[in-house]
């Protein structure tokens, strides 16, 4: 059993029967009250994010899904296409359930998909991909003392900020977890 003292982002659990995905949570401590534990998480059926506070004495189950090798292909109006690489099985997933990680994908992405009961739950992302700048404005660059950065629109239509040197047409690493430029490749 899992304690909310154990809780660690991308820790999945089970809450009110179903799989939950830990996003973002907070050890909260006042001088007169007992420790909670404040959480935001994911439900895996339904894409439904829920933020709540739990006390210490709550117990969790931990649920451990499989992981299996799978490539993204495209997306359509029926949702995200995905392609198991062991059994070439292709699995569709709606893009609303993915939420912000379905910007990161890009055509033959390679991602670990998670299963339970050989149900298609979520997808792992990598701690960084790289995307094309599809859009930026000119980067000039003038009297300053620290890194300045401009705004850029990727080809999965995230946008983010990127230093002046970056042009249309590079191609840039991106952090998946925080959505921020990482280098240029």
């Amino acid at each position: 059993m899992i304690e909310p003292v154990d809780f660690r982002n991308g820790l999945i659990i089970e809450y009110e029967g179903a799989p939950y995905k830990i996003l973002w949570f907070q050890n909260h401590k006042t001088a007169m009250s007992h420790a909670i534990m404040r959480v935001k998480f994911q439900n895996l059926y339904t894409g439904s994010i829920l933020e709540r506070t739990f006390k210490q004495a709550d117990r969790f189950k931990e649920v451990i899904p499989t992981k299996r090798k799978t490539q993204y292909l495209y997306d359509d109006a029926e949702g995200l296409h995905f392609m198991d690489l062991e059994t070439f099985e292709q699995t569709s997933y709606p893009k609303e359930k993915l939420g912000e990680m379905a910007k990161f994908l890009s055509e033959n992405l390679e991602v670990e998909a998670l299963y339970l009961d050989d149900k298609f739950l979520s997808i792992s992302l990598p701690a960084s991909v790289e995307l094309k700048v599809s859009s930026t404005v000119p980067g000039v660059k003038g009297d300053s003392v620290s890194n300045m950065m401009k705004p850029a629109t990727l080809e999965s239509g995230i946008e983010v900020n990127v230093p002046l040197f970056v042009k249309e047409g590079d191609t840039i690493k991106v952090d998946t977890r925080s959505g921020e430029y990482l280098s240029r490749v």
